[in-house]
């Protein structure tokens, strides 16, 4: 009658909505004071007032028909030439309007990626700890998704691991830096040794290997540099969202980053239009396209996030946990305290603690904690960490 795989999707809930929706649940209970919902990377730093002031000029000043009307589906030609501009000025690339394809926020502009380069048979490689909704995303064009074991002494990629993975199936490399769950960035020398290593194996196999950089957390890094992946690997599709930067998860506005350089730019673009039309994008929202192109290359201001990553990090290392730094993102991934981390993150709600496990990201025996909270919420959790782990002394 129905779609079993879509059924399926559709009534198996994330874990992370899953708890998320518990935290609500046990605030009515309990008192929203008393709930230390880490579970949910919902941004709690306010949209910068420029956001606002951008929208209300655009809404009173604009013609009716060009807020609310539609777009060509690539999206408004000024706008992308704009954004264009702003890439070219942060990071020294020559881009034109012409390479930007602007989406409804970074989901989409991964899924239409994924469409567009997907073939039957094709194998997509990511690396964890990973964003879950790649597995679902790949699967859904046809292609399978393969993911390489996890380095946990520093989050980067383990390339012993990743070259026996590459087969000539392999269309493309799923990377996201700054990452989720673990709030590692891609080092340069990282980037640099993944495009050198695709580069011989595109050679090997005949077929350029693509790179898909998801990067909804670019501007959210504490003093660490994040290498622009066009600049090392020519075959890059960028997939960019203002969901984190600009705190604006519901307006669902982002853009895919097609470069000349890809090989065959005009299949590339061509099919990644395609892809948008049979997934029925037809334009990202023209309001939000108008604003985004007013507050281009504005900056954000990350340091509530910086000083939460601070906090809870030393906390949970006071505490005894053991944890990487993070350098970006707003998400912190220590070890749970016991090999079952379903179980670890079960007993952490008995003091209201909601913890995401980390066999979500393909890293069983970890947690994911959103930091993207009240500084005060933290600073109330720390001792009941302690307890926690106190558990288990």
């Amino acid at each position: 009658m129905v779609s079993s795989k879509m059924y399926e999707l559709g009534t198996k809930k994330s874990t992370i909505r899953t708890i998320f929706e518990f935290g609500r649940k046990r605030a009515a209970e309990v008192g929203e004071e008393n709930i230390f919902d880490f579970s949910l990377g919902n941004p709690n730093v306010p949209t910068p007032e420029f956001v606002k002031e951008a929208a209300i000029e655009i809404l009173q000043n604009f013609e009716p028909s060009a807020v609310h009307g539609y777009t060509v589906a690539p999206g408004n030609p000024q706008v992308r030439e704009t954004l264009a501009q702003s890439i070219n000025e942060r990071f020294g690339t020559n881009f034109a309007g012409k390479n930007i394809f602007v989406t409804a926020g970074a989901a989409a502009a991964i899924t239409i990626s994924f469409k567009a380069l997907a073939e039957p048979g094709d194998e997509f490689i990511t690396f964890a700890p990973y964003f879950p909704e790649y597995k679902c995303f790949v699967e859904s064009v046809g292609a399978t998704l393969k993911v390489v074991d996890a380095q946990p002494e520093d989050w980067q990629i383990n390339f012993e691991n990743f070259i026996h993975l590459l087969t000539p199936k392999t269309k493309a490399v799923i990377i996201n830096s700054p990452n989720n769950p673990s709030g590692a960035v891609y080092s340069r020398e990282t980037i640099e040794k993944l495009a050198r290593i695709l580069k011989n194996k595109s050679g090997e196999y005949g077929h350029p290997i693509f790179i898909i950089s998801d990067e909804p957390y670019r501007e959210i890094a504490y003093d660490v540099e994040v290498p622009y992946v066009p600049k090392f690997y020519a075959n890059t599709l960028v997939c960019y969202s203002y969901s984190k930067s600009f705190s604006l998860p519901g307006e669902r506005i982002g853009y895919i980053v097609v470069p000349d350089e890809v090989a065959d730019f005009g299949k590339i673009f061509g099919a990644v239009a395609g892809a948008a039309r049979v997934l029925t994008h037809v334009n990202a929202p023209s309001l939000w396209q108008l604003v985004i192109a007013k507050c281009a290359g504005k900056p954000s201001d990350i340091s509530i996030y910086r000083k939460n990553a601070d906090l809870l990090y030393n906390g949970l290392k006071d505490a005894g946990f053991e944890c990487v730094k993070p350098q970006g993102a707003f998400y912190l991934f220590p070890k749970a305290l016991e090999p079952d981390d379903y179980a670890f993150c079960e007993r952490a709600k008995k003091y209201d603690l909601l913890l995401v496990p980390g066999a979500d990201f393909g890293c069983p025996g970890y947690f994911r904690a959103a930091y993207c909270i009240k500084t005060e919420t933290i600073e109330r959790s720390l001792p009941l960490f302690k307890k926690l782990a106190e558990e288990y002394k």
